[in-house]
């Protein structure tokens, strides 16, 4: 039980190591939560700081996501008689849940995309290229950031039922509704935009920095 505990709360400590925050105070002198859509997430950086500073939080918030899991790999192969496959999903979620409300930065955090990609990553390689490419096709159709990512989102699950290989740990099971439980996650933090989509009022994606 305490592995699962330890795997939980530090997965949880380093999603909330809210990198947009850190990165526009750095680089513009504000807090990107202040600004645009007041999202702490690579987005709304791309449209309040600027190109560089969004990529820059981008991987770092994924990187998140790649830690996360390889710690929680890394306590399955310390402890016996644990099952790994569960660490690898408490980390993943509970990473993501530390991304969206962060501790440090007054429970405001992003929406979890870049994280759970990074997630999907380590969870499942062959998931999270599939994942990815489906969520830039949709974004480069719609111009819509959102809408590739709720798409994704919405296939992890549908993948997870049909592939059963390439999971970085194979032997367990619950894949599925962890699968379900970071898609409702994603869907959730996305409910705005996905009003606006019904509504025809959705942002556009646009890569030129809003004053």
């Amino acid at each position: 039980m305490a592995g699962y505990i330890i795997v939980s709360i530090v997965a949880y400590l380093l999603g909330s190591i809210s990198f947009s925050v850190i990165i526009s105070k750095r680089i513009a002198g504000f807090d990107v939560r202040e600004k645009g859509s007041g999202n702490a997430g690579a987005t709304n950086m791309l449209r309040t700081v600027g190109k560089q500073a969004a990529l820059l939080t981008l991987l770092c918030d994924a990187l998140k996501g790649v830690v996360a899991i390889l710690f929680a790999i890394i306590v399955g192969k310390i402890v016996k008689d644990i099952d790994k496959a569960l660490l690898v999903q408490l980390a993943g979620i509970f990473v993501v849940l530390g991304h969206t409300f962060p501790i440090f930065f007054g429970f405001k955090g992003g929406k979890g995309v870049a994280t759970s990609l990074g997630v999907l990553l380590m969870t499942n390689w062959q998931i999270g290229l599939i994942c990815l490419v489906f969520a830039l096709i949709l974004m480069v159709l719609t111009k819509m950031v959102s809408m590739g990512s709720v798409g994704a989102a919405i296939l992890f699950p549908v993948l997870v039922l049909f592939i059963h290989t390439n999971y970085t740990v194979q032997e367990g099971s619950g894949y599925l509704i962890y699968s379900i439980i970071l898609a409702i996650i994603v869907a959730f933090n996305h409910r705005k935009n996905i009003q606006r989509i019904l509504n025809g009022t959705e942002n556009k994606l646009s890569l030129k920095k809003k004053d």
